[in-house]
């Protein structure tokens, strides 16, 4: 028998999921699909490509599954999440899935950046599963394109991400506008203070499924740190593709800037590069990922909104050129590459200015990664931490030591006066 099946899915998900080659549930799949079919509210923890987003897809067709059909439509499902890409991926996963039954289920994929209208007209009739972005699913309720006073199962993926990027406000809106009697589901890869704070207020006794990944759990990102002055990451950067053969890379940087500055850099060294960031049409940021998953583009060079929900089969490497803004943002950026039980690389330049902060991601995440120098491309400047008179962290100065140093300069100054 399918160990599918065992999980108590339908004959028909069964099928589904044994034509798109799932051999074996991941160990998020297993636990999380017979608690979501028995109606449990769940509260779900595990890293980024462990087939997280199939351990509520499933059992959320299988639900709608057993719903009458009305005309128009009704909503039961509404899966949140924090960005276009993310929902496109998750809408057109459970679109793939709801094709596969009897009676067809209506999914829309709603997002801002583009046009409100044709979203719209593809709400006429209804629609039983909506994925979404808050901010685009309360304009279309403010249209009155739909109502979510029918949902009976709440999704929200990547919880954190929610939280982090200013959702706040409008996760609380539509919130607010849902039946009090429904099922609620929240996963994430990381727990800060304001999801648990979401999961208290939003969970009725939930099912708490965590999926650590384990030591002996197989291939794994393996992390590399690579000091270097930071006005040399571009050619060292070209130069690490170069040698190591790399055929797909992601790389993360901190600005839209810098995103279009490195991508051009690599194309005039004949490196298929192109950047993504947030400034960019929708258009403009969906073929860059279409031609990166095709092939047709060697790197993408992006600021951290392709750090949640791109999902990029067999991505061998991820680059940190600019570090995360924090070891949360680390996982995720991460998390892009080892996905579906493949191995990844996953390396991180580090200057001078950015140990100090490195040091901080890697006390937080649990894991020193061991500092490595590439022949030809060693830093000028040192990457040890400086302790000095109170403790500085790296090249920053505390208070006291500028303190120190005004009062130093104001007395030398005084004394060059007398003479």
């Amino acid at each position: 028998m399918n160990p599918f099946a065992l999980l108590g899915l339908s004959p028909a998900l069964v099928r589904a999921v044994s034509e798109r080659g799932y051999a074996q549930p991941t160990a998020i799949q297993a636990a999380a699909i017979p608690v979501v079919l028995a109606g449990n509210d769940v509260l779900g923890a595990a890293r980024t490509g462990s087939g997280k987003t199939a351990a509520f897809a499933l059992p959320l067709v299988q639900q709608v599954e057993g719903v009458a059909r009305e005309a128009p439509r009704r909503l039961h499902a509404l899966v949140l999440v924090p960005t276009r890409e993310l929902a496109a991926q998750v809408g057109e996963s459970i679109r793939g899935l709801a094709r596969e039954l009897a009676d067809p289920v209506k999914v829309a994929i709603v997002f801002g950046g583009v046009s409100i209208n044709p979203q719209m007209m593809g709400l006429r009739g209804g629609a039983e599963v909506v994925v979404a972005t808050p901010g685009r699913l309360l304009d279309l309720i403010d249209h009155n394109a739909l109502s979510l006073s029918g949902v009976a199962l709440l999704v929200l993926d990547e919880a954190d991400r929610l939280l982090d990027a200013g959702f706040s406000d409008e996760l609380a809106r539509v919130l607010a506008l849902l039946p009090r009697r429904r099922q609620n589901l929240l996963f994430s890869a990381t727990f800060p203070p304001a999801v648990q704070a979401l999961a208290h207020d939003l969970l009725h006794d939930p099912v708490r499924i965590e999926v650590p990944l384990e030591p002996d759990a197989g291939p794994a990102v393996e992390q590399h740190a690579v000091e270097v002055d930071a006005a040399r990451r571009t050619p060292l950067l070209r130069h690490m593709i170069q040698e190591g053969g790399w055929t797909r890379v992601l790389v993360f940087v901190a600005s839209r800037y810098a995103s279009e500055h490195v991508a051009d850099k690599l194309r005039r060294s004949g490196i298929a590069a192109a950047a993504l960031h947030g400034d960019l049409s929708q258009g403009a940021r969906t073929k860059a990922l279409a031609d990166f998953k095709a092939g047709r583009l060697q790197v993408v060079v992006a600021t951290d909104v392709a750090a949640r929900g791109i999902d990029i089969a067999q991505l061998p490497v991820v680059v940190n050129y600019d570090l995360p803004r924090s070891a949360v943002d680390h996982v995720h950026r991460i998390g892009r590459t080892a996905r579906a039980g493949e191995s990844g690389l996953a390396v991180s330049f580090i200057s001078a200015e950015t140990e100090a902060h490195f040091r901080l991601i890697e006390k937080r995440q649990g894991h020193r990664v061991t500092r490595e120098r590439v022949a030809g491309f060693e830093p000028t400047e040192s990457t040890a931490p400086v302790t000095s008179g109170g403790g500085i962290k790296g090249k920053r100065k505390s208070k006291k030591d500028k303190l120190r140093e005004a009062l130093a300069n104001g007395s030398s100054g005084r004394a060059e006066h007398e003479q």
